[in-house]
């Protein structure tokens, strides 16, 4: 038996050879079509530097498994029928594919494949698909055109053909044969109820994913925006979640109108801070857009006003050397290569000029942004800041006024003017036994609640004033960076036009 082999650059190169003549020193990022076929590849590797492949063969080897394809982002056809393959996977990323071929492998399930929406052809004959059920997952790739099964156990089932066109009605082709109006009449009638159903469950199903999704788009905003889980009682909840004491105490009536009436109330001003909070977020993000907008423009202007500039100078460049080349006099020519050198001074003058006129530019324009969005993040701290003090008064007044019930039901549990209801849970009665039990967990839960509300409080700061200083800090960098490139790019024009120069100096020698 053949000795299996791995993928290697010897491998990869005598491919590329095979394939027809290359440029010297081909590089692999550049190659679009690769064979790799009846090589007894064992398992894929070492194909990462392909990024820009849009065919892959891989047939007729002893892979196992997919893997290591992932940054082949642009492949569009991939075969790998005539291996050892058992299971679909490693496929997500390649959402450009359009032709795959997993044909004569050991596939015995059709699965993740949710993200190759574009596929219209696919065959997985001649594998181990045992139930025709399972091929309905298939349904989700709506653009599928061509499908080729034959070869496994459910092509044998007296109804595959009739089954796989009614669930597949857009389908043109099955098993390379096409699927004939009469053939998808029948199917629709033998099967519409069943079709139906499963109709109605993929509409339940994407209706879930699109709520699913509407609610995570609404967390990552209010994300953005600092403010998420102040809709609502999510505060007011994290608060007494672990107040055992509290929720002992609730058991007297007095202290559940007390709970209700605090959790309303801070409900109330956390979706405050919320609607605040988007409101604020919608407005930096104003602001930011507006400053990188201006910041374009003022580079594009001055781009333009440079590259005139330089073409400027072209045009005279070529009708002055044009004219050197004329000259005999020796003296006369020196003098006008010396008027040249100081002319190519003065265009390097000049862009220097523009360039010192752009950062100055910027640089007004990234104090002004400073300044706004600094009084922006301020407002907005402030804000939350007083709605923040509201829900610690909130605090102090349900806590003395849970206390002053506690305290008043002590009282009377002590002078014996009523006795605790018997259903009354015990952890409730071993509470009501002194003032000092009863205060030590008033305040127990009182410094636990405040604690809540100011790390709350704590991390919105934090975090809005630590993206306000990222980013100002990206605007810096980016601009030292563009200043240094441009810079470079400047000092290189003005090499190239000297080496020019100096060539020219010494052909005329």
């Amino acid at each position: 038996m053949a000795e299996h082999r791995v993928i290697d650059e010897e491998m990869l190169m005598r491919a590329l050879e095979e394939q027809g003549p290359q440029e010297e020193g081909v590089q692999f990022d550049e190659v679009l079509h690769l064979r790799l076929e009846y090589e007894r590849i064992l398992k894929i590797d070492h194909l990462w530097e392909f990024t820009s492949l849009t065919k892959l063969q891989l047939n007729n080897n002893h892979i196992m498994q997919i893997a290591k394809l992932g940054h082949l982002v642009n492949l569009s056809w991939l075969d790998l029928s005539f291996n050892n393959i058992e299971k679909i996977e490693g496929l997500e990323t390649l959402v450009k594919l359009e032709d795959l071929n997993l044909g004569n492998n050991r596939i015995s399930a059709v699965e993740n494949m949710d993200t190759l929406e574009n596929l219209t052809f696919f065959s997985v004959g001649n594998n181990s698909l045992g139930q025709l059920d399972h091929v309905i997952y298939l349904r989700r790739l709506k653009n599928l055109h061509t499908l080729i099964l034959a070869g496994n156990p459910i092509s044998k089932d007296e109804n595959y053909k009739l089954f796989i066109a009614a669930y597949f009605p857009e389908l043109v082709y099955l098993d390379y044969k096409l699927l004939d109006g009469q053939t998808k009449e029948q199917a629709l009638d033998k099967y519409r109820t069943a079709v139906e159903q499963t109709k109605y469950n993929e509409l339940q199903v994407q209706k879930a994913s699109e709520a699913k999704q509407i609610q995570q788009d609404e967390l990552q905003l209010h994300m953005d925006a600092f403010v998420e889980f102040l809709n609502g009682s999510y505060l007011f909840d994290s608060m007494f979640t672990e107040d055992a004491d509290t929720k002992k105490l609730a058991f007297l009536p007095e202290v559940t109108d007390l709970l209700q009436a605090y959790e309303r109330r801070m409900g109330e001003l956390c979706v405050q801070m919320c609607e605040i909070g988007l409101v604020e977020h919608q407005l930096r993000e104003t602001e930011v857009k507006c400053f990188f907008d201006g910041f374009k423009e003022a580079v594009a202007d001055n781009r333009q006003g440079a590259a005139q500039t330089k073409a400027n100078f072209e045009q005279h460049r070529e009708k002055t050397l044009l004219e050197l080349r004329q000259v005999s006099d020796t003296h006369f020519l020196e003098a006008q290569l010396k008027k040249y050198s100081e002319e190519i001074a003065k265009l390097y003058d000049s862009l220097m000029t523009l360039e010192l006129q752009l950062v100055d530019q910027l640089e007004e324009l990234t104090r002004d942004f400073d300044t706004n969005i600094s009084a922006m993040v301020g407002g907005f701290i402030k804000k939350v800041k007083d709605l923040f003090t509201q829900c610690r008064n909130l605090e102090n007044n349900h806590s003395e006024q849970l206390q002053e019930a506690a305290l008043a039901n002590l009282q009377k549990v002590l002078k014996n003017e009523h006795e605790l209801d018997d259903d009354m849970p015990d952890d409730l009665r071993t509470l009501l036994v002194d003032t000092e039990t009863v205060i030590n967990a008033v305040s127990s839960a009182h410094n636990s609640h405040l604690l809540r509300i100011n790390n709350r409080e704590d991390e919105l700061v934090t975090r809005v004033n630590a993206w306000m200083g990222s980013l100002t800090e990206e605007i810096r960098t980016e601009q030292i960076q563009r200043h240094g490139k441009r810079i470079s790019e400047i000092l290189n024009y003005v090499d190239h036009l000297e080496d020019g120069l100096e060539e020219f100096r010494q052909h005329d020698t």
